[in-house]
């Protein structure tokens, strides 16, 4: 079976006809938008949010890297304001923000621009610790504002399929879903070096424990605990958020981990790692490494009658049973980029006040399973969810 021409006609093929509606806004509405952290992920946002559909207008950027700040002053051709604190950006008139910093400043910026009345884009992980997720879905509820995690799968319109597909019974029950996801750092950095006069290196260090400089941790912070969480909070939480989703439970009960430190000895974070997720009713395996890209990143929702095979390209189920000549019984192929979505959705939400595709709620359990894997890791390879005091 191919993928019909629009969505409506795939799923009412397929049997499931839960459809979102999305409120059609006027072009002339504005949103006016500050920037915080503008990395190469930030580029990636604003390239989507350029392609929304919804006008906006770059108001502000903080990024406490001088050139950073700059590429986005030019991008907004000449109209935005830079600061190297943040905290400035928060204090001007604006609707929204999005952040895209590393980890550890994810959760204190957010909860300050929740404070400061502003709406946020929060890129995944959304938190860099367990315990700050309380704070973020406080700050969110207690504010009253909008907040969209970076979970783009959420508003990406063949992983909405699968859920409901998986949803609806198409594969019968699901005792294991199975995910992976292998990148290459490989061979060697191609960084481009750092004008060490134009960075503020304190600032970027937040709360972390002083330390000289390091290009290694400047550019792959995530493979620094002060930073970020390794494979588990920058690629896991992607497939285990739609885990969460297709299967309607958050919270792993019991969590194993193997990790090491195979090729990058100079990372903290290990760049090898299999762990298992028990949740009730069914397990999920993750596996990754860092050395090693051939078949890139993805799911499988292995059910008793068949199984869903799902990446960022499209899905396909295979039944149980059925030739192979005749497997797959139903295919479907991305047409868009899910986080071209994933901003229309936070901005149609901005403008209506509706709830967005992924809420705080998601993305905190969501980095959270992640963080429990790396207390596993930590802790002999093991641990039990909650923990006994």
């Amino acid at each position: 079976m191919q993928y019909p021409p629009d969505r409506r006609s795939f799923l009412m093929a397929t049997g499931v006809f839960a459809l979102a509606s999305t409120r059609v806004l006027g072009a002339n509405d504005t949103l006016r938008i500050g920037v915080v952290g503008a990395g190469g992920r930030m580029d990636h946002l604003l390239n989507s949010a350029d392609r929304s559909g919804h006008g906006y207008q770059i108001v502000a950027v903080s990024d406490v890297y001088g050139p950073r700040r700059d590429a986005i002053k030019e991008r907004s051709k000449g109209t935005a304001t830079t600061y190297t604190d943040y905290r400035e950006v928060l204090q001007l008139p604006l609707d929204a923000v999005i952040i895209g910093s590393p980890d550890h400043w994810h959760v204190p910026m957010a909860v300050e621009a929740l404070n400061a009345g502003k709406d946020v884009y929060l890129e995944k992980p959304v938190s860099h610790s367990i315990e700050e997720g309380a704070a973020l879905i406080s700050a969110v509820r207690s504010n009253k504002r909008i907040l969209q995690c970076g979970m783009q799968q959420r508003s990406w319109s063949h992983f909405r399929d699968a859920v409901d597909l998986i949803q609806s019974g198409s594969v019968g029950r699901v005792p294991q879903v199975r995910t992976y996801w292998w990148q290459n750092y490989q061979p060697g950095s191609n960084f481009k070096p750092v004008d060490t006069q134009a960075l503020d290196w304190k600032q970027w260090l937040g709360n972390a424990p002083s330390q000289a400089f390091s290009e290694e941790k400047f550019y792959r912070w995530r493979w620094f605990w002060n930073f970020g969480g390794g494979a588990m909070t920058d690629l896991c939480t992607h497939w285990i958020d739609v885990v969460h989703w297709a299967m309607k439970s958050d919270t792993p009960k019991q969590v194993h981990m193997l990790g090491d430190k195979y090729v990058f000895e100079q990372w903290e974070c290990p760049d090898t790692v299999q762990a298992l997720f028990r949740y009730p009713g069914f397990d999920v395996v993750y596996e990754g490494m860092m050395a090693s890209s051939i078949d890139d990143g993805g799911l499988e929702f292995r059910g008793t009658e068949g199984t869903l095979k799902l990446n960022r390209s499209g899905f396909s189920i295979h039944r149980e049973g059925v030739s192979s000549k005749e497997n797959p019984v139903v295919k479907a192929d991305s047409f868009r980029d899910g986080t071209i979505s994933h901003m229309q959705n936070f901005f149609d939400c901005v403008k209506s006040r509706k709830e967005p595709n992924a809420p705080v709620e998601t993305g905190v359990a969501a980095a959270r399973a992640g963080q429990i894997a790396n207390l596993a890791y930590q802790r002999a390879g093991q641990i039990s969810w909650p923990t006994k005091a």
